[in-house]
Formats: structure tokens, C-alpha cells, sequence
């Protein structure tokens, strides 16, 4: 045979010889790994081949195939086969380092795995477990098998599984195996590394997500209380901790709940508009200044707003004096006697009058009937120019709304300072609401020159009073007609130079829209109604009544 034969022998080629065609061996190393030669045919061409001995002894000399390096010797200085076996020796170091022992390789479907072969005779130091295995050319290496895999359980409390261990090993080996670099580090005797798995990225998403269902539930438990739930409120009456509240002029329910909220009197806007709608007085709460309580219910502190109790503000009655008006702002605000007067002498052009209410000649106090009766919050710590320019404020809505400046040349007056000036006769002479109108008649029909009853004089005792600053009725005759003076209408006919009050709305009213019934005398017997006549003689009967009246008691 060549020298590409298995040697002399009466033995024809097997069939599934290692070099039979030079494919090396069809089948799989054991334990699953790859062919030492990738499955590649092998030719190593004028390289002495190993001789075997006979078929039937089932046995291989050295490896089953041979071996190539660089440095690797070509003779050999002897063969020696002897019984079921061959040695192989190198008159050199095989691979130019002395004499090595090969690991023997067994495979299920090699026939000549069985055989034994040595080189050189020496021990085999590659064949025991703890040995690492021979080298070999960097292109044959193989990657190193896995640790055998058991059925064992650590438990919870000695091991961790690979989630939180960051890692997952069934992931890992498909990576392993679907990587295509893995053979060639495994051929380069190297493991590959795999991939981890951060248990703590696992465990944000897990926040992430949560947090995120935890948001949609609070907002959406939130919507549900705005639009469908009852509203926040406290219970009881308060903490007992008093806190002063100052609603603005013309607040409505929002607005009021807002300020009490800021003020910690009420939780809730909502709660204190749903018990104001609920009380059947609830829409008459007023602008002003209200002492409650911290902490109290929607319900009660709608009860006590309703209360005079809590009303703190200042209350100016209709009919007051500018006089009076000023001593009650100075006792408020702390300040000396006088001072709110003598602001509004010297000031009252800025606090807002209209045009047509300035420059009036021999006025007594320029702002008297300026100063609407109605109630305001003062408190200590104001000037007294703010409370007199929000009452100025009120006076000119009040005038605009009841229309002074387009009625007055109807009534037959010059302007709306005329207009004021009998309302506020009206409102000083008249003793009830049902006197004002047919009061506003007996003024207009004096005023008129021609007259037969004053021929053109007021002769209001109200008027003498008012220059004097006291409130008497039993004034005589005499004393009244000889005082000289602008306000004093016993003395001057017509009206005075100025209002000598400040009016309401029902007196101005009144102005307004006189009676037609020929009334020109009016007189009190019992200090709640009036009662009028049309001529003196009658004004006269009732005044004999009057005094019999008084003398009697």
C-alpha cells in the first residue's frame, strides 16, 4: 500500500476508520462535544502514518488520527508492536519537550477506541482526573464542559435565585449558544462570560409601575370626592379660638366661604356654600365684620353669621348725624376725639363726592348725607379717611342706583343736592316708613312761594335743631324765628343750604315720589305715627290735643 495505507496487513480499509478518506470520525466525541477537527477533512501529506495492528483486536495505536504542530519531528527510530497493542517512541522530545503521554480518547463509535498506545513508555501523568488535559494547537482547542447540573435545592436560606442574583442562566445559555463568537472562545479555552441580569432595574419598573397605579388611584379617588363625594367640614362649634372675618360689599357665597376658609373658620369652600343654600335665610348674610370661632362647621357658622352676636361691624342708623358718625369711628379705631371730624373738614374733597355735591355756599359739614346708614366693618388699626371714603363710595352707588341726578328737575328742584337736601327733611320728620311720602309732599308744597298755608316757608324745628346739634321738640315760637341763621328755616324760607342728616333709602325714596293730596301740616300725638291736614286751623286742634295729652301725664 501507499504510504497513505494503514500499514501491512490482510485487512482491508474499514468502513469506519478515522482516515478513511481522511473525514476523520463520523460521529460525535463523547459527552457531546464537537469533532477535534470542526468536521473537517485533515491531509497531512509525506507524514509517516501510525501502523496498527490486526482488525479483529479492536484496539488503536497512540491517537486516532494524526497530529500536526510546527515544530513536530518527521522520523521516528523505531516501531514496536507487541500483543494488542503498539508503542510509539521518538528518538527526540516529542513537540521539542521530552516524552509525553497522551490522554486516551474513547468514543462509543470508534472501533479503535479500545486500543492502547503509548509513547515512549513513560507514565501517562495526562490520564488522571486531577490532570489538565495535553495541550493542543490554539485551532483545536475546545471550550471547556459545563459543571454537571443536579437536582439540588439550596432552599430560601442557603442560596438565591438568579432574579435577584442578577442573573437568569437559562437566558444566559441561549445567548451562549446562539452567539456565534462562543465556539471561538471556547476553542480559545476561555468561557465565555455571561450575561447578567441587574436585579435593581427589575425592581425600579416594579416602583415605576406601582407608583404609576398609585398615582391614577389617588387622583382618581380624588376626582371622586370633588364631583360626587361631600364636601370637607369640621364638627362641632369651633375650638373656642375667636378670629375676626371681614366679608367685602357684595360677596357672594364663594367669596364668603373663601374668606372663612383662609380664616380656619370652615374646611371647605364647598361646605359652607352647600349649608348657606340649605338655610332658608343663608342668601341674607351682609357685608361686615363677623367674630367666630376657628374649626366650626359649615352649618354653625352660617347660624352665628346670622346672629347679631357676631356682627362686629359699625352700624349707622338711618337718620344719623355726620356729628354722631364721627365720634363712633374715633371710639373704634382708638384714636383721639375729633380726629375723624377734622379729617373729613380737611379732606373731603378726596374722599370721592360727586361733582354736583361741591362747592355749596354756608354748608356746615360738607360731607353731611355723604355718609350712607348702613353697616361696615371698622376696625382698629384703619384711617379714618378709608372708612369715611368707603361710606362716601356706598352714598354715590346708592344715589345712582335710585336715580338723584335725572329726577331732580322733575320735582321741580335745581339739582340732586336739592334732591338729597329734602330727603333727608324727609327722613328727619317723618316718625315711620308710611309718613315718608305724603312727609316729601308737605315739604314741596311749602317750598312753593306762592303757598296760601307758608307762603314759601319750611318752618321745620329739625332744621333748628340740626345748627344747634341737639334733638328738642318743645321749642318756643319765639326762640325759633328770632335765631339767624342759613339752616335755620323759621328764619330763611326755602331749603337749607345743605342736608341736615344722611337719608335712607326709603326716605329718598319718598322724595322721589311725593303724594298728591294737599298736605301742608303734620304732627305726632304718640310718637310713632303722624298724621297730617291740609290747613291750619286742623294742625292747630291736634296740637291743643297734643298738649292735653302731655299735661295729663
Amino acid at each position: 500500500m501507499t504510504e497513505y495505507g494503514r500499514g501491512q496487513g490482510s485487512e482491508p480499509w474499514h468502513p469506519e476508520d478515522p482516515y478513511y478518506g481522511d473525514d476523520g470520525w463520523g460521529g460525535q466525541q463523547a459527552n457531546g462535544q464537537q469533532s477535534p477537527y470542526g468536521g473537517q477533512p485533515q491531509h497531512y501529506p509525506e507524514q509517516p502514518q501510525q501502523q496498527y495492528g490486526g482488525w479483529n483486536d479492536g484496539q488503536q495505536a497512540g491517537y486516532g488520527q494524526a497530529q500536526q504542530y510546527q515544530q513536530q519531528y518527521q522520523e521516528y527510530d523505531q516501531q514496536y508492536y507487541a500483543g494488542q497493542g503498539q508503542q510509539q517512541s521518538y528518538d527526540q522530545q516529542a513537540w521539542g519537550q521530552g516524552t509525553h503521554t497522551h490522554v486516551q480518547y474513547t468514543d462509543p463509535q470508534d472501533p479503535y477506541a479500545q486500543q492502547a498506545a503509548a509513547y515512549g513508555g513513560g507514565d501517562d501523568y495526562y490520564g488522571t482526573p486531577e490532570a489538565y488535559p495535553p495541550p493542543e494547537p490554539p485551532s483545536r482547542r475546545q471550550a471547556e464542559p459545563e459543571p454537571p447540573q443536579t437536582d439540588w435545592d439550596p432552599g430560601p436560606d442557603q442560596g438565591e435565585h438568579a432574579f435577584f442574583a442578577g442573573g437568569d442562566a437559562d437566558a444566559d445559555e441561549e445567548d451562549e449558544d446562539d452567539d456565534p463568537r462562543a465556539g471561538r472562545k471556547a476553542r480559545g479555552g476561555k468561557k465565555p462570560k455571561k450575561k447578567s441580569r441587574n436585579g435593581c432595574a427589575c425592581l425600579v419598573l416594579v416602583l415605576v409601575f406601582g407608583g404609576g397605579i398609585g398615582g391614577v388611584g389617588y387622583f382618581g379617588w380624588q376626582f371622586y370626592q370633588n364631583r360626587f363625594g361631600p364636601a370637607p367640614d369640621y364638627a362641632g362649634d369651633g375650638n373656642g379660638t375667636q378670629v375676626t372675618v371681614t366679608i367685602p360689599k357684595g360677596a357672594g357665597g364663594y367669596v364668603i366661604g373663601q374668606k372663612l376658609k383662609e380664616a380656619g373658620v370652615v374646611e371647605s369652600v364647598d361646605a359652607f356654600v352647600s349649608a348657606q343654600q340649605s338655610n332658608p335665610k343663608g342668601k341674607t348674610i351682609q357685608d361686615g365684620v363677623y367674630t367666630l370661632e376657628k374649626q366650626m362647621s359649615a352649618a354653625s357658622a352660617v347660624e352665628l353669621m346670622l346672629s347679631p352676636k357676631s356682627r362686629s361691624n359699625l352700624i349707622f342708623a338711618e337718620g344719623m348725624r355726620n356729628s354722631k358718625i364721627y365720634e363712633v369711628i374715633d371710639a373704634r379705631l382708638g384714636v383721639a376725639a375729633g380726629t375723624t371730624a377734622k379729617v373729613a373738614k380737611n379732606d373731603y374733597k378726596k374722599l370721592g363726592l360727586p361733582s354736583w355735591a361741591l362747592n355749596h355756599a354756608n354748608l356746615k359739614d360738607p360731607l353731611e348725607g355723604f355718609l350712607y346708614p348702613s353697616s361696615y366693618a371698622v376696625t382698629k388699626g384703619q384711617k379714618p379717611e378709608t372708612v369715611l371714603k368707603e361710606m362716601v363710595t356706598r352714598a354715590n352707588d346708592k344715589y345712582e342706583e335710585l336715580g338723584l341726578t335725572k329726577k331732580a328737575k322733575s320735582l321741580g328742584l335745581d339739582n340732586p343736592w336739592q334732591l338729597l337736601t329734602v330727603a333727608s327733611l324727609v327722613q328727619a320728620e317723618g316718625v315711620s316708613h308710611d309718613d315718608f311720602r305724603k312727609m316729601a309732599e308737605v315739604v314741596y308744597n311749602r317750598l312753593k312761594p306762592g303757598n296760601p298755608e307758608t307762603y314759601g316757608s319750611l318752618e321745620f324745628d329739625s332744621t333748628y335743631n340740626y345748627i344747634k346739634n341737639q334733638s328738642k321738640i318743645d321749642l318756643s315760637i319765639s326762640e325759633l324765628r328770632k335765631y339767624n341763621n342759613p339752616y335755620n328755616t323759621y328764619y330763611v324760607k326755602g331749603l337749607p343750604p345743605g342736608p341736615i342728616d344722611n337719608p335712607g333709602e326709603d326716605a329718598i325714596k319718598g322724595a322721589l315720589d311725593p303724594t298728591h293730596d294737599g298736605w301742608y301740616y303734620f304732627i305726632s300725638l304718640d310718637g310713632k305715627t303722624s298724621k297730617f291736614t291740609k290747613t291750619l286751623a286742623e294742625h292747630n286742634k291736634l296740637v291743643d290735643e297734643f298738649n292735653a295729652s302731655r299735661n295729663s301725664n
